[in-house]
């Protein structure tokens, strides 16, 4: 990190304006669309780039230009847009190779009839918890789940909320999330610890939501019609790379090796060939590029800002009022739940928010499982339930011509409610208990 000595004389407000023009930026253009993702954030932040390398005149151009070169080119930043690229390979060769289809069919395959709604809530628990990503998991499972409620008879929202529950468990969770992969490296702690903290907090509301949804479909016996193909092979690559990530090997050979095994499965299925596996590896590294160049264009403009005392002077004003570590971490929960809220992008909140919640950590000594869990777990829990958010339009998107309002769904999303709750309960309560360990600064 570049030194200024000059940082008490910059300390104010105005270094924030890079900030302030990036929610201008893209709130404005889509509360007026009314489409939060009509506005690119990419461009958003390039706008708030260019602003803070616009400010603080006692610096020259080329001066400013490095410390953001240096902001974007942090180690941290770097690791971080390595895993999302190997973890868009391996989700898209998975994919394509057909392990999606193949566990959501096993799972349909063993689905008793009379919990139907727990069974779809666990199946995408599982699907989002191997795949990584909630809006795959719900643009995938949303047409099943929709057959289900027209076959035993149930509101459609009822059925979508079960799905994109079950999808925020996962997003949370899940070790190729893009979620976690952010909070952890803001945070420099290992994914399977952030795992560990996490599951501790959130698997007692996978638990009430499964039972809550076995409640409401019990009794009914309709039994789901059809043949449903699935291959075992083909769901092994989920379980690998969930069991390597667990047991503590290097995420970057957990995700090379998934990626690999993935593909001799495909080849060896005939599902494609040689060419069509590096295609899929292509596909998937670019799905990941937008998500890689908003990351470096804020690890940049956040350096800039934090060379300019804004950083400083945030931290400054929000703990104002923290008086204590609980207090510190309702601090770091209530940042990101607003980040999120702003931009409807739960990774964009952590990666945002994540430097400034490393620095209120250290500042009361915070273990890092701790702050990447809390970013990770709050950024979820809102992420699950704005009505303008992907998971919820996504959705609403699938059902087409039944004219259901994001409203219809909200009132049904068990897992994500019961969430918050936790997440809120974890910190008042000190829980779970962890013991003081050495902070890490990387992944092993």
């Amino acid at each position: 990190m570049v030194e200024n000595k000059d940082l008490k004389v910059r300390r104010n407000a105005w270094t924030l304006i890079p900030l302030v023009v990036f929610l201008v930026m893209y709130l404005v253009p889509s509360i007026i669309t009314n489409d939060f993702y009509k506005m690119p954030v990419s461009v958003s932040l390039l706008v708030s780039s260019i602003a803070a390398i616009s400010m603080n005149r006692k610096e020259s151009i080329n001066k400013k230009v490095e410390i953001f070169c240096k902001g974007a080119g942090n180690s941290d930043i770097i690791l971080m847009c390595i895993i999302f690229i190997l973890a868009g390979a391996f989700a898209q060769v998975a994919k394509d190779m057909g392990a999606v289809d193949s566990t959501v069919n096993l799972g349909l395959t063993v689905l008793p009839g009379n919990i139907l709604l727990a069974g779809v809530f666990i199946i995408c628990c599982f699907i989002s918890l191997s795949i990584g990503t909630s809006v795959g998991t719900i643009a995938a499972l949303a047409p099943m789940a929709l057959g289900i409620a027209q076959k035993i008879e149930i509101p459609v929202g009822l059925a979508l909320g079960a799905v994109v529950s079950g999808a925020m468990f996962g997003d949370n969770l899940s070790m190729i999330s893009d979620t976690t992969i952010a909070a952890t490296r803001t945070q420099g702690c290992e994914m399977r610890d952030k795992f560990k903290m996490n599951f501790a907090i959130v698997i007692p509301a996978a638990v009430v939501t499964a039972v809550a949804f076995a409640l409401i479909s019990m009794g009914n016996n309709t039994a789901l019609g059809g043949n449903y193909d699935y291959s075992i092979i083909k769901v092994l690559p989920y379980l690998i790379v969930l069991i390597a990530a667990l047991i503590g090997m290097n995420v970057m050979l957990v995700l090379v090796g998934g990626t690999v095994f993935a593909g001799i499965v495909g080849i060896g299925t005939n599902t494609f060939d040689v060419w069509g596996f590096l295609k899929a590896i292509q596909g998937g590294i670019a799905g990941m590029s937008d998500l890689i160049i908003i990351s470096l264009l804020i690890g940049g403009t956040v350096e800039v800002i934090k060379y300019n005392g804004g950083i400083d002077f945030l931290l400054d004003f929000i703990t104002k009022k923290i008086k204590s570590k609980k207090g510190a971490e309702f601090g770091i929960a209530a940042l990101v739940s607003v980040v999120d809220i702003c931009t409807a992008n739960n990774t964009i909140a952590i990666v945002m928010a994540g430097p400034i919640a490393k620095d209120i950590a250290d500042k009361y000594d915070i273990d890092p499982r701790r702050s990447a869990s809390l970013l990770d777990t709050f950024s979820c829990f809102f992420q699950g339930i704005i009505p303008y958010g992907a998971q919820i339009l996504t959705a609403v998107g699938v059902a087409g011509t039944m004219k259901i309002s994001p409203f219809d769904v909200m009132k049904y999303l068990y897992y994500p409610y019961i969430m918050g709750i936790c997440a809120v309960l974890a910190i008042a309560f000190g829980i779970p208990k962890i013991r003081d360990v050495k902070k890490r600064n990387s992944l092993t």
